[in-house]
This record gives structure tokens, C-alpha cells and sequence, in this order.
């Protein structure tokens, strides 16, 4: 079957690929259209293989409530450079991540991957596939968490960081004006000072063990006898606290008081009880070692 230079144009507007690349597809499925775009997503496949292995760093860390602002996600999907992170196919994908993980809930990335995007007629999987294809670039889901209550979020520089908050109450505060500064004004503390822990209670009793020794072994070699030290190591472990723990921490609006006296404040001021119970803080890039190419290396291979 003939195709035309306006068929080329055609599949390139529906797969978003190369001139060549279609004209290849179509020449290869006889100019069958259908066959053509089975054709480019069968070569999208490969090439995704081919691009597993390459480090992912880059992309968004965001975090996306629903219109009640009663169940929110914070996700994180990477991908090889941040000129990918202002690709408007690539931001819309994450988008429909968020989405499908708020209606439909799934447990893992894995299941996730599963699922029909919502209100679409394809998995997560081969969206991904398809943005890999056209982008250019591996591309990873690499994690997300779901939270229902009176959530509040907050997105720094764009998708460098992701926070969402959760706020339980015995009332739904979510559509207040003072609620959404609170939670706007906790998720950006977080975003910005990224305590480790909510309060000194949810501390593993590990973690503090092994301040206390470090604090006990420094007060020792400072000169102090060890039964003073375990006096002194007890005052001086508040400040780990009020370090590490969010609702210790001082407000940053207002350091005269902490982030658990500030929601109280609020709390008042709303005529209801009002306390968060959770919080997640996603930074692009997190943990994963970025690959450092020298750059004349990257010359030469160009011009090999």
C-alpha cells in the first residue's frame, strides 16, 4: 500500500516522532496507519530497554490535591535532564499519575503501572512508554505516597521539591482562608527546613540512643565527669528535637513559638481541633548519584 508525504505528517502528529522514524513505519507496515503506530510503539519498547539503564536524576517532585482538597499525592518521576521537567507532555504525564493515584489508590509504582490512566483507554505503563518514545529520554515513576483528610501542598521552584501535609480535624477546614495559609505556611516550612520527624514520639528509639551517646561521649571529652554528662546529654537532646521534629521546630513566620503552638493558634481562631498527623517532603533527584560526564569525553564521542 502507497502512503503520502501528508500520511508522514499525520503519523507524526499522532505519535509525536521523528519525520524519518514515520516514514520508516510506514514504509515497513506498507502504509498501514495502524500498523505504522503498533510499528513506532514496538520500536518505543526497545528503546526504552535501551534507555533503562541510563541515570535519572532530573524530572519533577510535586504534589497535587483533588478539588475538596481531601485527598492529595505527592510524586516523584524522574527523567535524564531538567529541560525534560518544562516539557508540557511530560508535566501533563505526571499530572495523570497524580490523578489516577488519587481516584483509583493503588499500593505501588508497580500497580500503578497497571492501571488505566483515568478517563483514558491506556495503561500507565504504555503512556510512559509512548513519553519515552517521543521525549527521548528514560523516564521513571520512581515513588508517590496518597493521603485522605485536609491536606494541604505545596510545590517549591517549580518541581524541585514536593510536600503535602495532612491535617486531622473534627470538622472540614479544608475550604477555610485561614486553613489554606496554615497549611500553605507548614508545607513551605518543610519544604525549606525538612524535618526528619513529626514529633519527638514518632523518633525511633534508636535514633535517639545514638544521639544521646554522641552527646554524652562530646560532653565527656570536654571534661566532664560522666555522671554529669548524663544530666547535661538530657537538656541538650531537646535541641535535637527542636532541630529534627516538625511540630518542635519554632515557626519560621514566628520563632518565638513552635509550629505545634502556631497550629494550636489557628486552631482556636477556627473553633475546632486541628493537628497534623502526617507529611511527606519528595526532592527531585533524592539519594540517586548523578552521573558527572567530563565534558571533552562528551565532545569526542560526538564527533566520532
Amino acid at each position: 500500500m502507497a502512503f503520502t508525504a501528508k500520511d508522514v505528517k499525520d503519523l507524526r502528529e499522532k505519535t509525536g516522532c521523528g519525520m524519518m522514524d514515520c516514514k520508516k513505519a510506514l514504509t515497513e507496515s506498507n502504509g498501514d496507519m495502524g500498523a505504522a503506530i503498533d510499528f513506532l510503539r514496538e520500536k518505543g519498547l526497545a528503546a526504552a530497554a535501551k534507555k533503562s539503564g541510563r541515570i535519572a536524576a532530573e524530572g519533577l517532585a510535586v504534589a497535587y490535591t483533588n478539588d475538596k482538597n481531601n485527598t492529595g499525592v505527592a510524586i516523584e518521576v524522574n527523567a535524564e535532564t531538567d529541560f525534560v521537567a518544562k516539557n508540557a507532555d511530560f508535566q501533563t504525564f505526571v499530572k495523570e499519575c497524580a490523578q489516577t493515584i488519587i481516584e483509583q489508590n493503588p499500593n505501588s509504582v508497580e500497580e500503578l503501572l497497571k492501571m488505566n490512566i483515568t478517563n483514558q483507554n491506556k495503561t500507565v505503563e504504555s503512556a510512559l512508554q509512548e513519553k519515552i518514545l517521543t521525549i527521548g529520554e528514560n523516564i521513571k515513576i520512581r515513588r508517590f505516597r496518597r493521603m485522605e483528610g485536609n491536606i494541604a501542598t505545596y510545590v517549591h521552584a517549580g518541581g524541585k521539591i514536593g510536600v503535602m501535609v495532612k491535617f486531622d480535624s473534627d470538622s472540614d477546614v479544608s475550604s477555610s482562608d485561614d486553613f489554606k495559609s496554615l497549611g500553605k505556611d507548614v508545607a513551605m516550612q518543610i519544604a525549606a527546613v525538612n524535618p526528619q520527624y513529626l514529633n519527638k514520639e514518632s523518633v525511633p528509639e534508636n535514633v535517639v540512643a545514638y544521639e544521646k551517646k554522641i552527646l554524652k561521649e562530646q560532653i565527656i571529652n570536654d571534661g566532664k565527669p560522666e555522671n554529669i554528662a548524663e544530666k547535661i546529654v538530657e537538656g541538650r537532646i531537646n535541641k535535637f528535637y527542636k532541630e529534627n521534629c516538625l511540630l518542635d521546630q519554632p515557626f519560621v513566620k514566628e520563632n518565638s513559638i513552635s509550629v505545634r503552638d502556631h497550629i494550636k493558634l489557628v486552631a482556636g481562631k477556627l473553633g475546632c481541633k486541628l493537628e497534623i498527623t502526617d507529611f511527606v517532603r519528595f526532592e527531585k533527584g533524592e539519594g540517586i548519584e548523578k552521573r558527572e560526564n567530563d565534558f571533552a569525553d562528551e565532545v569526542k564521542n560526538l564527533i566520532k
